[in-house]
């Protein structure tokens, strides 16, 4: 336990990972490691090792696979990450990256921008820059780190099942400089083709339907229930009475119906980023 910790005092998730770094460095069964061998061997710095033990973030996402293979932890330090990272969502968003980070299903449809999910660093980076002209570039980098963390769910062994679908005027409206925007494009791409995944553009003209107001996702536990996760200016809610769920899956039954298919909305893409 770190000098100065009470008793009875709680443990933020990062000084619980900086605690659980030290402890696996200082314990190992095969004999204490440095902090500069761990650095070497994370291909990292000694700075760095210090810090994280000292819970001074941002901690960066792809380490802790790296402790784990380290230090034979069988996923420690990711799950500790996953905490790290949830801490850094204001608390109504929090329940719902655990329920995000357990799904076996994701379904998505936006209508104004690419869902966090699913955008790259430099489209996070310019929507965090857009919407708080006051912060810092660290802050916006930590924001910027903790939004690309949660995509560590689509690389894993077991995937969830994707389906997105975006407005048309998602792919059209430019967020930062054209090469930020074609990046994030390609990237679209890149998820939709992927074997578990599906990529759909609803078309300017299609026609109105129930989830016309806004953005929604669903979520399917390992236990195949779902819920409905909605969002507005600093709100947010999870649906969880099932009739109303029920309903909301049909709306969105609507719009993959209504949306251009996989290989259409793909060629769209594709068009738009030869125009960027």
């Amino acid at each position: 336990m770190y000098e100065g910790y009470g008793v009875d005092e709680v443990r933020t998730p990062l000084e619980q990972f900086g605690e659980a770094l030290r402890d696996a460095r200082e314990l190992r069964p095969a004999g204490k490691l440095s902090q500069t061998e761990l650095a070497r061997r994370a291909k990292t710095s000694k700075s760095t090792i210090s810090r994280i033990e000292r819970a001074v973030p941002p901690t960066s996402s792809h380490l802790p696979a790296l402790f784990d293979q380290i230090f034979e932890t069988d996923g420690l330090f990711k799950r500790l990450y996953e905490e790290v990272v949830a801490q850094t969502f204001p608390a109504l968003y929090r329940r719902r990256m655990a329920l995000e980070r357990e799904a076996i299903a994701v379904w998505e449809w936006s209508p104004t921008i690419v869902p966090g999910l699913f955008q790259t660093g430099g489209y996070a980076r310019a929507l965090f820059r857009n919407g708080d002209r006051r912060a810092s570039e660290e802050e916006i980098s930590a924001s910027v780190g903790s939004r690309l963390a949660r995509q560590d769910l689509l690389r894993g062994a077991a995937p969830p099942d994707v389906q997105l679908v975006l407005c048309e005027s998602v792919i059209r409206n430019r967020i930062g400089s054209p090469a930020v925007m074609k990046d994030q494009l390609a990237a679209l791409l890149d998820i939709g083709a992927r074997p578990t995944a599906r990529v759909q553009v609803l078309p300017l003209d299609a026609e109105p339907h129930l989830l016309n107001d806004g953005a929604i996702t669903f979520l399917t536990s390992p236990s195949h229930v779902t819920v409905a996760c909605v969002e507005a200016f600093r709100t947010a809610a999870i649906i969880e009475e099932s009739q109303h769920v029920r309903a909301a899956l049909r709306g969105y039954d609507e719009l993959t119906s209504e949306a251009l298919s996989k290989r259409e909305s793909a060629a769209l893409i594709r068009e738009q980023m030869e125009t960027l």
